[in-house]
Formats: C-alpha cells, sequence, structure tokens
C-alpha cells in the first residue's frame, strides 16, 4: 500500500481510505472480518458518517484496542451550530472515542443550506468550536453532484478546511464543466495543502428497475481488471486519496489494484473500458 501525508495533517494516510459506507447494513461480524482485511493491507484511515446506517456503530469496537492504528473521520449532515454539536456527541459515544482525527461538513453543495451552515450559528461554528475543545483535530467539507468543486472553492474562501471530499472518475471528468471547476479545486488545495479525497472510483452508473446487485445506491464496476484500470485513473493523480467502495465484496479486489504498480491508464483503454462496461455518469 502506498502512503501519502494527508494534507497538512501530518498524517501519512494509506492512499486508499476505507469508506465505512460499507458498513450501512451489515453485521458486526462481516465488520470484524473487514477490518482484519484492512490490516492486512495497510489502510490506516477510516472514513464514516452519523448518517451511514449502523457504520459507526460497527466502527466502535474496534476503537478499544485500534485506535492508535487508524487516522478516524466522521461526519455531520446537520446545518445549525446545536444540531451538529449534538450529533457529533452522538457520533464520539457510537464510535467509542474521545476525539475525531477529521471531522467534516458532509454534502454542502445546495445554496439554501450552505447559507446556514456557514452562517451565524450554523455547522461550520459547531466545527471550529468542536476543534476548540479537543474534540475534532481537522476540519472538511464534503459534496456530491456536479457543483460540489463549486461548493468547495466557494466554502474554502469562508474556512480554511485541512479536507475535501467529492467525486473522481473518468465518466464524470468527460464533463468539461466538472473538469474545469475540478482543476481550480485541486490548484487551490495544492497550493494550500489540503488533502483532497475522492468517491465514486468504481461507479458504472445508475440501477436499473429490479437490477440491484450491490450494496452501493449505484450500480458498481466488479471485473477485475475493469476495477483495476478504474482505481489506476484516481491513484495515477498524485494529490489524489481514494475514498473505497460502498460494498465490502469489492473491497478485496480495489485493495488488489491499488497495491500494484499504479500505472495510468491511456485514454483509448478508458473509452474502451465505457464501452464494454456501458459505463454513464451518475451525475449531469
Amino acid at each position: 500500500m502506498e502512503y501519502k501525508e494527508f494534507g497538512r495533517t501530518g498524517h501519512r494516510s494509506s492512499r486508499v481510505i476505507f469508506g465505512a459506507a460499507a458498513f450501512w447494513d451489515v453485521t458486526q461480524q462481516q465488520a470484524d472480518k473487514t477490518l482484519g482485511l484492512l490490516l492486512d493491507h495497510g489502510v490506516n484511515h477510516i472514513d464514516t458518517a452519523r448518517s451511514y446506517g449502523d457504520a459507526e456503530l460497527h466502527v466502535g469496537p474496534w476503537m478499544k484496542e485500534k485506535r492508535s492504528s487508524f487516522f478516524l473521520a466522521s461526519k455531520t449532515g446537520m446545518r445549525t451550530k446545536e444540531e451538529a454539536l449534538a450529533e457529533l456527541k452522538q457520533t464520539l459515544t457510537r464510535l467509542q472515542t474521545e476525539y475525531l482525527d477529521l471531522w467534516q461538513l458532509h454534502f454542502l453543495v445546495d445554496p439554501k443550506e450552505w447559507e446556514v451552515a456557514m452562517g451565524e450559528g450554523g455547522a461550520l461554528e459547531a466545527a471550529i468550536e468542536a476543534k476548540k475543545q479537543g474534540l475534532v483535530r481537522f476540519l472538511g467539507v464534503t459534496g456530491h453532484g456536479v457543483d460540489a468543486p463549486k461548493a468547495h472553492l466557494k466554502s474554502l474562501e469562508v474556512y480554511d478546511f485541512d479536507a475535501v471530499l467529492l467525486p473522481y472518475n473518468y465518466t464524470m471528468l468527460q464533463n468539461p464543466t466538472y473538469t474545469q471547476d475540478m482543476d481550480k479545486l485541486l490548484g487551490v488545495c495544492s497550493k494550500r495543502n489540503i488533502a483532497v479525497q475522492t468517491i465514486k472510483a468504481l461507479a458504472r452508473g445508475e440501477y436499473k428497475p429490479q437490477e440491484k446487485t450491490f450494496a452501493t445506491w449505484y450500480d458498481a464496476l466488479s471485473d477485475e481488471e475493469s476495477i483495476g484500470k478504474a482505481v489506476h485513473y484516481v491513484l495515477s493523480n498524485e494529490q489524489l486519496f481514494l475514498n473505497s467502495t460502498g460494498d465490502i465484496t469489492l473491497l478485496p479486489a480495489l485493495l488488489k489494484a491499488a497495491e500494484k504498480t499504479i500505472v495510468r491508464p491511456t485514454e483509448a483503454e478508458m473509452r474502451n473500458l465505457v464501452k464494454k462496461e456501458g459505463m454513464q455518469p451518475l451525475f449531469t
């Protein structure tokens, strides 16, 4: 596993971050088996959220003995200071820890929600207060959709977040506007040493009715060769971290791909992958 400084935090994180959304609806036995897999592959960074079903509850038992082994991140979807601090208290209890390494304002893209969260009495004030109290060490912001890069740039004008998270894959980057906005965001993050986490590397497209196969809310690549190309497409950009798949059955193939020598697929190879898999952008 390759490691890289996670922005300005001083932590050398595995390039693959375990996305605990995969624990939305699993048993503790399945979760504990996944812990063994993560340790075997050297993954030392976990990203979860209060809104991910039972995910925090499944990660919590690991923290009794393995807290120092992981950079632990979670998120709040609350937009007011009072609600966000209440949710943070729940998160810390569920994760069985006294602090988070990273707490993120989740899915902060909608303009109206952004105004509330970033305004007086908003979630940003909760994040700053939590950091002062030592409940969280670093702060971040996350987003989905084609407006995520723009929203993050706007957020970074208000507060100097330590990390951002947003979609990054070949099909989304075929959108010229998204690519342009992404390039601007990556430039700002590089200049200010802000960690960039990416999601949806294995996204194949939306599910067709009654064809749901994986725990992910979207259809995912499952062929090992296809997974390899998608993973290498992301990790070949040395600025990026890759948050893993939302289905634990796909995790071994993703980790296997990440541990191989990273070779960026050619444009022709990616076009062939899109054709072979029938890939479509999740967000338009």
